[in-house]
């Protein structure tokens, strides 16, 4: 038997969490085991899906609600052994099922009857800089048109009679069992018109939707994050008869960048400096990601993992003015193949700083810890 790891453990957060506490624990964890800062990892590619499931789960009030009380189990299919309501002894599901319907906004629209055709989902890549500035993306999408032949009616003569679908009984949607949910679909027999024709069209054979590929302009805006999904209404598949167009649903994935790592609305940029320019300090130019620059005075005797903080410099704020900060981290670079006169120079340092402890604190003090270590052993 899998085990299957609590949500609210995954993501080291109490049950009782808001929802700001949530983003923050998923935002963390992501950053630790995300496959870029462990390339090859295994442990940590299972992690960080580990987290992304809980978190698209526990930020959805009523996917939330259905997990607290039921679970895994709300979310698996299958009827027996208390799976879904058929595994109670004969316990009828379709009054609670309509009920689960009006709480979890299962099968068609929220607070509308209304009929829908099917949701399109499409992934769009942008840059970084795209992320940051915002940016019009123009995408081509495969989906259902109406029939250009029968113009939607889904018959080859219009004035032919409309009978009622036996599948579902003019309803136009059919139900399935889905866990603890009863979920509607629309009735793939009269593709959720309720009726049938007599006489199909021979473009579409009744549908009234035929496929096609349509051009649709998207606008990604400045500060959005890797990961959000962005609903374009009635941009979907096409309808037919009383059926609505379906929603467009963009994926929105954020490419990852040389210099840059970006974590909420602050970007870390990490800076190699060579030896000397740590010890006795320096003025280096670096970039920031609205396409200018900035001066930053390192001081004298900078160590390795220092951070230096840019304010305003970072990423923006989704529908703000507002921006991040940057933050430099320092990476200090041991000199590589030493020319004859270097490496006499660096020899000369290192009698002179030997006898001068206050040069080199820190590795001074462990050294006399080592010491103290083995005479007291």
């Amino acid at each position: 038997m899998v085990t299957k790891i609590d949500y609210y453990e995954a993501l080291s957060v109490s049950r009782t969490a808001s929802q700001d506490e949530l983003k923050k624990a998923f935002r963390k964890k992501a950053m630790q085991y995300h496959p870029d800062r462990n390339p090859g990892d295994k442990e940590a590619e299972q992690k960080f899906k580990e987290i992304n499931a809980a978190y698209e789960v526990l930020r959805d009030e009523e996917k939330r609600a259905a997990y607290d009380r039921y679970g895994h189990a709300a979310f698996e299919g299958g009827s027996g052994g208390g799976g879904g309501f058929g595994g109670f002894g004969g316990f009828d599901a379709g009054g609670l099922g309509d009920i689960f319907e009006q709480m979890f906004g299962m099968g068609g629209r929220r607070g509308s009857t209304q009929r829908s055709a099917a949701d399109i989902q499409i992934q769009v890549e942008v840059s970084l800089k795209e992320a940051f500035t915002g940016v019009k993306k123009e995408v081509s999408v495969k989906t259902r048109v109406s029939c250009s032949t029968c113009h939607g009616t889904g018959s080859a003569d219009p004035n032919s009679a409309k009978t009622t679908c036996p599948s579902c009984h003019g309803r136009g949607v059919v139900r399935a069992q889905q866990g603890f949910f009863l979920v509607e679909r629309p009735c793939p027999t009269c593709q959720g018109t309720g009726q049938t024709v007599e006489k199909p069209c021979h473009t579409c054979h009744g549908s009234g939707t035929e496929a096609a590929t349509s051009t649709v302009n998207i606008d990604i805006p400045a500060g959005i994050e890797d990961g959000t999904r962005i609903r374009l209404a009635g941009k979907g598949e096409a309808g037919s008869g009383n059926i609505q167009p379906g929603d467009l649903y963009v994926l929105v994935s954020v490419e990852s960048h040389d210099l840059f790592q970006r974590e909420g609305a602050h970007i870390y940029c990490r800076v190699p400096l060579r030896m000397t320019q740590a010890a006795l300090g320096t003025e280096i130019e670096v970039p920031v990601i609205d396409g200018s620059s900035a001066k930053v005075k390192i001081p004298a005797g900078t160590q390795s993992g220092e951070t230096l903080r840019l304010r305003g410099k970072g990423f923006s704020v989704l529908h703000s003015k507002a921006r991040g900060d940057m933050y430099l981290q320092m990476s200090i670079e041991t000199p590589q193949h030493l020319t004859k006169r270097q490496r006499e120079l660096l020899e000369e340092f290192e009698q002179e700083n030997g006898n001068q402890a206050k040069a080199s604190p820190e590795s001074t003090g462990f050294f006399a810890r080592v010491k103290e270590f083995f005479e007291g052993s």
